[in-house]
């Protein structure tokens, strides 16, 4: 199946060649989504065979740009830095985003691909291959799912508003500033949902089916696509002091601009 867009702009040469990275990637991630399922019913266990499809996704993903890309460097969850003599343009790469729902037969996990370019997101891929679903964004270019403009949501009122958030894992700190900041949200808002895979949340925002995100802790990988996602798409992507730098940030919000000084509050209250 091919996602070249009939309505959207020509991608670029680079953001073809990540086009092609990933969609290879997820043929392969797509056939081991169905031997999930018959270990998850066989009751066999499944990590041991999560891990392998997790390194083998990225394996693909580093082999496909490297050969395309040479002399580019590396940031990915799995192979962790890999330095090329190229440094202006870095990789930013989770394999499978949401390995939980991935190992729980769910579908709503990702490949998640950037491109860091002189210390700037220039392109993002999140694509999720059983919702057969292709979010893609490049600087300048707008955002786009398969070929279909994305823009964030234009409500304004929180009450009106529907939220997603991740939860700290067990072994993490965290999980009171969590619920307090549920709380807050809760009683303010429509609705907050935890899907369990960072970049899908940003590429929800991005479609405006969320009104905005919010969570602590996250990895590079976790949030390069999504960020260029919502903010092409139109929207604000920031830490809780309102910096853009939020790559390695302890916390991203992103929001359109008029909801977006509105959550920064409302989580605020949570540390009063």
């Amino acid at each position: 199946m091919s996602f070249r867009p009939r309505e959207a702009p020509q991608g670029s040469a680079v953001l073809n060649v990540m086009r092609a990275a990933v969609m290879k990637a997820g043929r392969a991630l797509l056939r081991d989504f169905g031997e999930v399922e018959a270990l998850q019913i066989s009751q066999k266990g499944t990590a041991d065979f999560v891990t392998a499809a997790d390194l083998k996704v990225e394996k693909i993903l580093r082999e496909e740009l490297e050969h395309a890309r040479p002399g580019y460097c590396f940031v990915m969850e799995e192979g962790g830095i890999v330095e090329g003599p190229d440094k202006s343009h870095r990789w930013i790469i989770d394999p499978i985003d949401g390995t939980t729902n991935f190992i729980h037969s769910l579908p709503q996990f990702a490949i998640s691909v950037a491109l860091e370019r002189d210390g700037q997101l220039a392109a993002g891929i999140v694509y999720a291959p059983v919702l057969n679903e292709f979010f893609w964004a490049e600087k300048g270019r707008g955002a786009w799912l398969n070929d279909k403009r994305l823009r964030v949501a234009g409500r304004r009122k929180l009450s009106e508003c529907i939220f997603a958030t991740g939860v700290p894992f067990a072994d993490r700190p965290g999980h009171e500033l969590f619920l307090s900041e549920l709380a807050q949200v809760m009683k303010r808002t429509a609705g907050v949902r935890r899907f369990g895979a960072a970049s899908l949340d940003l590429a929800y925002v991005a479609a405006g089916r969320f009104d905005g995100f919010w969570e602590h802790g996250l990895k590079p990988w976790d949030i390069a696509a999504g960020t260029l996602l919502v903010r092409e798409a139109g929207g604000l992507v920031t830490d809780e002091a309102a910096s853009a730098d939020v790559l390695n940030a302890p916390a991203v919000i992103a929001a359109n601009f008029d909801l977006h000084p509105e959550l920064m509050k409302v989580l605020a209250l949570a540390r009063t």
